[in-house]
């Protein structure tokens, strides 16, 4: 528990062995299929593991595979919103070239 919350707090976290092993698990488990799109009936591939419970708020759930849920990017984005916020969308080409001038 000690080493997980040090990986978490140095930001080292998702790139270690044990959370590695851990996302190709929990993947498995749930087939690779996105577990919010199979409630609606849909299919999408799993990309992500999400934390249920925030990896920031609760580190002693990190690797609770109860706590754990595959997901993909979009609804990954869905969950967290936050994150998006910060990502400026690319300017459009012509816009660059030729901006309005009212």
């Amino acid at each position: 528990m000690a080493r997980i919350t040090r990986l978490v707090a140095e930001g080292k976290f998702y790139k270690s062995g044990c959370w590695q092993n851990k996302r190709r698990q929990i993947l498995e488990r749930d087939n690779h299929e996105c577990q919010h799109c199979k409630t609606e009936g849909k299919f999408s591939l799993a990309t992500c593991v999400h934390h249920i419970n925030h990896l920031e708020v609760r580190p002693d759930l990190a690797l609770d595979d109860d706590n754990l849920i595959s997901l993909c990017d979009g609804c990954h984005n869905r969950e967290h919103p936050e994150k998006l916020a910060d990502i400026e969308p690319p300017a459009n080409a012509k816009t660059r070239m030729f901006p309005e001038r009212w």
